[in-house]
């Protein structure tokens, strides 16, 4: 091998290497913060007791029970939103691409704020339940009307944003209409974890390792997606079953996540972004960094959402559309200046 080109793939990983480091050490700070800082004051000291059980006071209490929680719900659901974003992106095979912008986070909202309607006394599983129907019913009204042919992946995302706004109006209208019944819906529907706790924990776990499993498994047969799908089928494979549990994933994973912290917004889309800018398209090394800046990003968008406001909490979900729409708009139009 060439002496150049072994020491171009030598610095290549380390610099992946420390990508990697960087960016664990990053969401631990971030999670450690997360702990530390918020309404209540709490010393170092009384940080590592809690962590440890070391006792059992009010302050320990609250770090264990209210903030622990939040902090395990923000990774997750962080890790989540940012792969369903990278896969949409594969299986629609559309750079702009996100659950949020394509339905799916719409369906999955409007159908749990329906359950609360209609519903008295919803449970966390039922919520659960009524997000993964509202997911696949909104993913399936998209591909219903996206049709085959030239301009497939045009017509899809013209479809899912319309299929979007549609499911929004209906639930702002829903909410609207039922006031006493969905006030507390607010924060919700903007995103917010400031709720969760260790039976959302608890619920989103199987959700959260089974989506990850899944993903790795499947991880040989999503490489084939960036192949033409004639080339891809000339090798045996079926492209259209990998792209539909690809879309399977997303609903999981974004599903999950809208049924316990509300529609965030653009980490679905910014994060596979910033994660292929740094790593490059080779999906080993892009999926697990996608997921580990998503819970980066997650993270530290709910720390400052205590701190804007403070002593109040803003909801996560205005953090990171402060964040994301900006890098939206210049994805935009750098996608649409890009000529040849």
């Amino acid at each position: 091998m060439d002496p150049s080109i072994r020491m171009e793939k030598q610095n290549r990983s380390r610099f992946l290497l420390f990508l990697f480091s960087g960016s664990a050490l990053l969401l631990a700070a971030g999670m450690l913060c997360s702990l530390k800082w918020g309404q209540a004051q709490v010393s170092w000291r009384t940080l590592y007791e809690a962590l440890t059980f070391q006792a059992q006071d009010k302050v320990h209490l609250y770090i264990q029970t209210l903030r622990l929680p939040r902090t395990l719900t923000a990774c997750m659901v962080g890790v989540q939103l940012a792969l369903a974003g990278l896969l949409t992106q594969l299986t629609t095979r559309n750079p702009l691409a996100s659950p949020h912008i394509f339905g799916i986070n719409a369906g999955a909202s409007f159908a749990v704020v329906f359950g609360l309607v209609a519903v008295a006394g919803l449970s966390l599983p039922g919520s659960m339940l009524f997000a993964f129907t509202g997911a696949v019913l909104g993913a399936l009204l998209v591909w219903s009307l996206t049709g085959h042919g030239g301009k497939q992946y045009v017509r899809l995302a013209l479809a899912g944003i319309t299929v979007h706004f549609l499911l929004s109006s209906l639930t702002e209208g829903l909410i609207i209409l039922n006031q006493y019944s969905t006030d507390s819906m607010m924060f919700w529907l903007v995103g917010s974890v400031n709720q969760a706790g260790w039976t959302e924990v608890r619920t989103l776990v199987p959700f959260f390792f089974g989506g990850l499993l899944l993903t790795l498994c499947m991880l040989p047969s999503f490489k084939l997606l960036l192949m033409d799908d004639e080339i891809a089928a000339g090798l045996g494979q079926k492209v259209a079953v990998i792209r539909a549990i690809g879309m399977l994933l997303v609903i999981v994973l974004a599903g999950s996540s809208v049924a316990i912290c509300g529609p965030i917004g653009f980490i679905c889309l910014i994060v596979p972004h910033i994660a292929r800018a740094w790593a490059g398209s080779r999906l080993t090394v892009l999926l697990p960094l996608t997921g580990l800046l998503g819970g980066v990003l997650l993270v530290y968008a709910d720390l400052l959402s205590r701190l804007i406001a403070f002593p109040f909490e803003s909801p996560v979900g205005i953090v990171t559309s402060a964040i994301g729409a900006p890098f939206f708009i210049y994805l935009a139009r750098r996608k649409g200046g890009t000529r040849g």
